[in-house]
């Protein structure tokens, strides 16, 4: 089934969800939201940022949020979609013109992205991830002013271990290995305490060819959170000794240097 039905309101979720004190409101859903974001629990928080919009029909950050969750789930048709509804309401929010910029570089149509891109950036509000989004375009068309715009959004939050968190994610969709891995240490230099940043770091690893490393990487990562989950491709790869992984790696570090 598709994830956009999971994002009209009204009886969508699970039963429990229905039952759940008055108490609880947008603000609580919005946190709850936030945090699942932050643990790379994406689904999780794609469902919660639709329950604040049953409370608040008009917080543009869940609907922000819903389109970048569904950017990161990897459904990008359905990002655009859902992007294209919130901007009915909002046309000139920044945030959801950065991610329709995204859906749409990652769907392929890198001119429209850098238009809606364009329109963000000119929207003069500047957020880290209005230039986390314009570096991600930059990467799709390959030009070499991403870097730039990861400075950017850097400069608006330097000692956000997130921001890392997420350009190291961006580098890693466009196969930028080293990149990726470089961010994930500095986000670990912040805040080693996230299991999301080991299990994120174990991946840049592993698509390195750094096997053994990545193994204990993925290690302190289930110590901090028993939910983390590997891919089957990566228990695969280390049940086998990671030998293809090693071949793979040492050919994308001579590729990428």
């Amino acid at each position: 089934m598709s994830r956009f039905n999971n994002l009209e309101f009204g009886d969508q979720f699970e039963e429990q969800e229905r039952f759940e004190p008055a108490l609880k409101d947008g603000a609580h859903y919005l946190a709850e939201a936030q945090t699942a974001f932050a643990r790379g629990q994406f689904e999780q928080a794609l469902r919660l940022y639709g329950r604040v919009l049953e409370f608040e029909p008009r917080n543009v950050t869940a609907w922000a949020g819903q389109v970048r969750m569904l950017i990161e789930l990897g459904e990008f048709k359905e990002a655009k979609l859902w992007a294209d509804k919130a901007l009915e309401q909002f046309a000139e929010e920044p945030e959801l013109l950065a991610a329709k910029a995204v859906a749409l570089a990652r769907t392929g149509d890198v001119k429209a992205a850098m238009v809606f891109s364009d329109a963000a950036v000119e929207a003069r509000n500047d957020t880290p991830y209005v230039w986390l989004a314009r570096g991600d375009v930059l990467l799709a068309r390959k030009e070499r002013r991403a870097e730039f715009c990861f400075d950017k959004a850097l400069a608006l939050a330097a000692k956000d271990w997130m921001v890392h968190w997420l350009i190291c994610r961006i580098c890693f969709f466009y196969k930028q290995f080293s990149r990726a891995f470089k961010f994930a240490q500095q986000a670990l230099e912040l805040n080693a305490s996230q299991a999301v940043l080991w299990l994120q770091f174990g991946q840049c690893q592993m698509a390195l060819g750094l096997v053994r490393p990545a193994a204990n990487s993925f290690a302190q990562a289930q110590q901090l959170d028993p939910e983390c989950r590997l891919s089957a491709e990566e228990q695969s790869e280390l049940r086998e000794g990671g030998i293809w992984a090693r071949l793979r790696g040492q050919w994308r570090r001579v590729f990428q240097e």
